[in-house]
């Protein structure tokens, strides 16, 4: 069965552009009935990232996912390290704070695509963010999947592979 790992841009644009949680209920209820089924998971930094906000986000995630919903990364050191090595190599195209914000370890972005590219055959990476790949000033998830074919889709694009709507 294909996992999709969560980025929390996915879940905090959702909350607070397109779909808050007072309004679009059946969206949340999908994503939970989702985890309970294990079609999504999500990674430790990203639970850091929400709690962090301390907002009704953050509540719903304690309210409605299980304990292992949010992954621990300790287990995909070796993947994350080959995610840095490629990210080093770039340095000629990206700036040095958009590399030291992509490498920095309180950061979920690498750690999500580490943890999906653990099991590349199995986990599909799930973000908001749009490929740039002209952009010096940041590292976008897209573009470092695509360089480890990794796949790689957004909210809607998960709802359609899983074949639901809400």
């Amino acid at each position: 069965m294909k996992i999709y790992v969560l980025d929390s841009s996915m879940l905090i644009q959702a909350h607070r552009f397109y779909y808050p949680l007072d309004i679009a209920k059946s969206f949340w209820n999908k994503l939970k009935q989702f985890a309970n089924d294990g079609k999504i998971v999500s990674i430790d930094k990203v639970k850091n990232e929400i709690y962090n906000g301390n907002d009704s986000l953050k509540d719903w995630c304690v309210t409605n996912l299980s304990a292992d919903f949010f992954k621990d990364t300790t287990t995909v050191m070796a993947t994350y390290s080959q995610i840095s090595t490629w990210a080093i190599s770039q340095s000629q195209h990206y700036l040095p704070n958009a590399l030291n914000e992509f490498l920095n370890a309180d950061e979920a972005d690498a750690f999500i695509i580490a943890y999906a590219l653990a099991d590349a055959d199995n986990r599909i990476v799930v973000t908001q963010e749009i490929s740039q790949p002209a952009r010096k000033n940041k590292i976008k998830i897209p573009e470092v999947c695509e360089a480890f074919n990794l796949n790689c889709v957004n909210t809607i694009s998960l709802f359609r592979q899983l074949g639901e709507t809400f």
